[in-house]
């Protein structure tokens, strides 16, 4: 099987046309790292090579589907300048928003590998599919959720925007837009009443609906399985998709260097990420223009005082 840092991928052994990608980084939640999108897409490579698999399920190791990217050290200013390509350590001046987009554009492609993919994706979503992790699910053709499971994209209330852009597809626009005005994130019990999620189940179900559910798929040739896909994903494309998610990830890059977005890293730099993301999630006011600027002096000052103050060599 090929071996992967983030993820695992290997038929099931008692279903073997049902292959399993596994996001596996349990320690962290399955939160992407660097090298997930492209192993992602490297995965379901394998396994749309290989004849004996129909369908192929996603899922997560340990206590969550994903919890989105794994941000934590860009937002408190760990990476630095020169230690990476990562979009996100936005410290780049003046910033570049077409490298940024190249950067972005290419995790986005690497996840619409799971909606390109030939054969069926299901994602099987238990704990969270959050931020990034939501993106991920949503690029998969079918979704099963645990009945607490939750999904949802937080940082549209500052510091981000869905790449993929697959929420107004895979919901319609009101609801699209309560979601992403708000943050918020729900339930799989109201996922599969809105029609996001095929199903929703107790936690301790979801592996046996899930697999009941693959297993009815793959009994269907993989040419008809093929062409019905192309036939539904035509459709999104004819609706615009493409462009679409080029103005999304243009936006995702705008979100963390307007005054808003450096306003949250710089609080997550002075406070500590989980400071930021508290105030983010809370529906406390968030900082914007001239305020936002102010604060980011603030706390860019704040921040230098705090450096000069640590002795040489530490």
């Amino acid at each position: 099987m090929p071996a992967f840092k983030t993820v695992l991928i290997d038929k099931d052994p008692q279903h073997p046309r049902i292959a399993r990608l596994v996001l596996n980084r349990p320690e962290k939640l399955n939160a992407i790292g660097d090298t997930t999108p492209s192993e992602i897409r490297q995965a379901v490579e394998w396994a749309e090579a290989d004849d004996e698999v129909h369908v192929i399920v996603v899922e997560g190791a340990g206590r969550a589907f994903c919890a989105g990217y794994d941000l934590g050290d860009y937002a408190e200013g760990h990476g630095r300048e020169g230690e990476g390509d990562h979009p996100c350590r936005q410290e780049k001046s003046p910033w570049d928003p077409m490298l940024d987009y190249a950067a972005m554009k290419r995790n986005t492609d690497d996840f619409m590998a799971l909606w390109r993919c030939r054969k069926p994706t299901i994602a099987k979503v238990h704990g969270y599919a959050v931020a990034g992790g939501s993106d991920i699910a949503l690029c998969c053709d079918l979704l099963t959720m645990a009945d607490d499971a939750r999904i949802g994209y937080m940082p549209t209330r500052v510091w981000g925007c869905p790449t993929t852009a697959m929420w107004t597809y895979r919901l319609g626009a009101m609801r699209a837009k309560q979601l992403m005005f708000t943050g918020d994130t729900i339930p799989g019990t109201q996922a599969a009443e809105w029609g996001l999620a095929n199903f929703s189940v107790p936690a301790d179900q979801l592996d046996d609906a899930t697999l009941k559910l693959a297993q009815r798929i793959a009994g269907v040739p993989r040419s008809h399985l093929m062409m019905h896909k192309l036939v539904v994903n035509q459709v999104w494309h004819s609706m615009g998709l493409e462009q679409t998610q080029m103005f999304a990830t243009v936006f995702d890059g705008i979100t963390r260097h307007n005054p808003e977005g450096m306003w949250f890293r710089r609080q997550a730099e002075a406070e500590g990420f989980k400071s930021a993301v508290a105030w983010r999630d809370s529906g406390r006011d968030i900082p914007e223009g001239d305020e936002a600027r102010a604060l980011v002096a603030e706390l860019e000052a704040k921040l230098a005082a705090a450096r000069a103050a640590v002795p040489p060599g530490r």
